[in-house]
């Protein structure tokens, strides 16, 4: 979503912007101005004449690898944009700062930087640092990322949650679209088995209601991130979000979701 913002801005430039965009393996090629890069469509050999004659380039960080950099740049060496994930080896062109100006206080550790660092434990060291220069904490916020529908208003709402009691955090949360007392799996025959078959003979709406994880913020007492409290217990109190601003992003499905999505979301003012 951060490339559509970033090529609708160059458009108002007056750039010729367009996209790469996969679908199914099949590419959609644009075939001038401002590209922002996919990369499996760009290494493609029937597009690297395409790319030699491109503009410019918009190096997504989430992607880029020095190495795939380093052959996109040999391919065309016009690359004008590059993001600040590739800040401290491209030194040409102009750096994109996706932060919008944000400062960086500090660096996590490598070992809290990989794909496999828990947000309790990332949360932890963010919040030591800032007790360690003497920040008077009442509540420390994580956000996702991955949230592209988060709203201020439910951040506010959220604070004000944990202010209401003796709350360790408040986080989004919505309830499940169909009732999971009556799930099923597939089972090693082929077949289905349910998860909770002793609710089969019952009424939809006489089962509890389900709640999950929003996937969006987390606000927290600074004692509950140092000692890591668990978010999903007793202590916790949850800000019930609309199933149709709950979309976090894990997989490609998600994505496709949340595109569908966006449009209405972002112009209604719900």
């Amino acid at each position: 979503m951060r490339c559509l913002s970033l090529v609708k801005e160059f458009s108002k430039l007056g750039y010729l912007t367009k996209l790469y965009v996969e679908l199914d393996n099949k590419s959609i090629v644009p075939s001038h101005g401002v590209h922002s890069a996919n990369w499996k469509i760009l290494l493609h050999s029937k597009l690297k004449m395409e790319f030699q004659s491109a503009l410019g380039l918009i190096i997504d960080s989430f992607q880029a690898k020095y190495q795939k950099v380093d052959e996109l740049v040999r391919i065309n060496p016009k690359i004008a944009f590059i993001d600040d994930w590739t800040r401290r080896k491209y030194k040409k062109g102009i750096v994109i700062d996706w932060t919008i100006g944000a400062e960086v206080p500090f660096m996590r550790p490598a070992e809290l930087s990989s794909d496999y660092a828990g947000t309790l434990e990332v949360m932890a060291h963010a919040t030591q640092w800032a007790l360690d220069q003497n920040l008077d904490l009442e509540a420390v916020c994580c956000i996702y990322a991955t949230a592209p529908f988060i709203q201020v208003t439910d951040l506010q709402n959220g604070l004000n949650a944990i202010r209401s009691g003796d709350w360790a955090y408040s986080f989004a949360a919505t309830d499940f679209g169909v009732p999971i007392f009556q799930s099923f799996k597939k089972s090693s025959g082929g077949g289905v088995e349910m998860f909770f078959p002793e609710d089969y003979d019952k009424r939809s709406q006489d089962l509890p209601i389900a709640l999950h994880d929003a996937g969006q913020f987390y606000w927290g007492r600074p004692e509950a991130w140092i000692k890591k409290f668990k978010v999903f217990e007793k202590h916790s109190v949850p800000l019930i979000i609309p199933r149709w601003r709950a979309q976090d992003i894990d997989t490609k499905e998600d994505w496709v979701r949340a595109e569908i999505l966006a449009p209405a979301i972002m112009s209604t003012e719900h």
